[in-house]
């Protein structure tokens, strides 16, 4: 067992500064934009590709397998159809593009042309170099890329690297807790961390009785109240889940050490509070109702 000199938790701390500013590409009009130039019109299909393009010309299994949380049934209704539409070369390059156009609107050109955003991409890169590609698909396909040469995609590269390769495990802590798609969905709304149910419902293809369906799967397991709250065991349940997620994720903010991964998590927290601050997200995305 490795033992770590960082402070507690602070791998997902920075986890947390660094995930908001690679995944506000999925809620940017630009990504629409470049994909829809390829003629991929629909915003889930849209998002499949986006995202799975580093795996290849994948099916419908391959994607719901490691998206985890979308219903298969959604999922079928645009792959493989979506590479019939454009490559997964074609739509990498149009991620790029949107990647590059996003954080400029988003952060500036200030901030995009500072030494800060190459030392926080040579940060973030250097903690990538810890993480391992066994069991891990996404995060393996994505580590096959090559790491963009301007520092404010480099950043973006390896904050998707990071974000894949957590993912990635605690996807395997889910289905050992044995939390469906939607269980796990339902069950981190009602730890207050989550999308909100309506956000859930509509991207990921779930219905109003599927939703229910899950609650009462949780209420069977004491997990859930009658309220939708979780219960002490359910509360106990999440908090092992990303206690355990820290603990499969710690390599690559060991790697980086203390001094490197407090000085990523200032850097990313401020790009990601101007980001929040310059519209990245939706204002209603997370919440318990």
């Amino acid at each position: 067992m490795t033992t770590t000199t960082l402070p507690p938790r602070a791998g997902r701390h920075c986890h947390n500064a660094v995930n908001p500013l690679h995944s506000a590409l999925y809620f940017s009009p630009d990504l629409g934009r470049e994909l829809e130039a390829l003629g991929l019109t629909h915003p889930r299909g849209a998002y499949f590709a986006g995202r799975s393009a580093p795996m290849g010309a994948v099916g419908a299994g391959t994607v719901t397998a490691t998206f985890y949380n979308f219903s298969h049934e959604l999922v079928a209704r645009h792959v493989p159809a979506v590479w019939e539409t454009a490559s997964p070369a074609a739509v990498l390059d149009a991620r790029l593009r949107a990647v590059d156009v996003t954080l400029r609107r988003l952060l500036g050109e200030d901030v995009i042309a500072s030494p800060e955003m190459a030392e926080g991409a040579d940060l973030a890169l250097r903690a990538t170099e810890a993480c391992g590609r066994s069991g891990r698909p996404l995060y393996a396909a994505h580590a096959d890329l090559p790491v963009p040469e301007e520092p404010h995609l480099a950043f973006w590269h390896a904050a998707t690297l990071l974000r894949e390769h957590r993912g990635d495990g605690h996807i395997a802590l889910l289905v050992d807790a044995e939390l469906d798609p939607l269980e796990a969905l339902v069950s981190h709304t009602a730890s207050g961390r989550g999308m909100r149910p309506v956000w859930a419902l509509r991207t990921r293809g779930w219905t109003e009785a599927d939703w229910s369906a899950a609650q009462d799967r949780l209420r069977d397991r004491k997990l859930l109240d009658a309220a939708g709250e979780l219960t002490d065991a359910g509360a106990e349940l999440r908090k092992t889940l990303e206690d355990e997620t820290d603990r499969l994720d710690r390599a690559p903010y060991e790697h980086l050490g203390a001094a490197g991964v407090e000085r990523l998590t200032a850097l990313a927290t401020e790009w990601r509070n101007k980001a929040v601050m310059a519209g990245a997200y939706p204002p209603d995305l997370f919440g318990k109702s």
